[in-house]
């Protein structure tokens, strides 16, 4: 387990731990799904062999390292080289050849017109409405563009947004108020599943919860002795 004994003063913000705690953030990431949920979801909604997908947004290679067992290629993007590199860290590892990681913007990727057959993001479209809410829509549309130039016709993209960390049931979260209805209005379907968390202890399950999700969280994750965390995710698709 990652030592989190140094964050008993200020915990960092999402924004910093994306910038600069890559090994932290994967401590979380490692435990979520424990069902394979993610991995079944996906194949109800798109065969995967032999198919060269995007992964947007890719962190510390949640979806990438997962997908890249029964795909052709995966690329993986992300504006943080600090998430990337524990990417990189877990490709090598695994002894894979099919995967690539590079440095990019969602609504900008270094992708050649109509190459790729599946955009997957997990977790990430969310934050151009999240970050940009003056432009927000402006955004996601660019984004929405994006996804048209580099997937051939008849693929599809794939989005895996919070329903609600510590809860057993989705709930619409405030700040993607706005988010969820474009969704809708931009032609995705919709289901949720369940993506809980499966931590070794309560104590780990209590820092790691606090360190990302915040104190609220934390205090319910200690309150009620979960070791498993439940979480609801929703899965969105559209087809291109």
């Amino acid at each position: 387990m990652v030592a989190f004994a140094n964050y008993n003063c200020r915990m960092p913000t999402q924004e910093e731990i994306y910038k600069t705690e890559g090994d932290k953030y994967e401590a979380l990431i490692a435990r979520e799904d424990y069902q394979g949920n993610i991995l079944k979801s996906l194949r109800e909604i798109t065969p995967l062999e032999n198919r060269i997908v995007l992964d947007l947004g890719a962190g510390t290679g949640r979806l990438a390292c997962m997908l890249a067992p029964h795909v052709s290629r995966v690329r993986a993007f992300d504006i943080s080289e600090e998430m990337l590199r524990v990417c990189r860290e877990k490709f090598t590892a695994s002894g894979l050849p099919n995967w690539q990681v590079d440095v990019a913007d969602h609504r900008q990727l270094p992708v050649d017109d109509n190459s790729a057959d599946l955009a997957v993001s997990g977790w990430s479209v969310a934050y151009l409405s999240v970050w940009n809410p003056e432009t927000a829509q402006a955004e996601l549309e660019k984004w929405l563009g994006e996804m048209k130039r580099v997937l051939r016709p008849s693929s599809y993209i794939v989005l895996f947004e919070s329903l609600g960390t510590g809860n057993e049931s989705p709930i619409k979260l405030e700040h993607l108020k706005d988010y969820y209805p474009w969704l809708d209005e931009a032609g995705f379907q919709n289901k949720w599943i369940r993506t809980d968390y499966k931590f070794d202890s309560l104590e780990e399950a209590e820092f790691v919860s606090r360190f990302f999700f915040g104190d609220e969280l934390g205090d319910k994750v200690k309150k009620n002795s979960w070791v498993i965390l439940p979480e609801c995710t929703g899965v969105w698709w559209k087809k291109i």
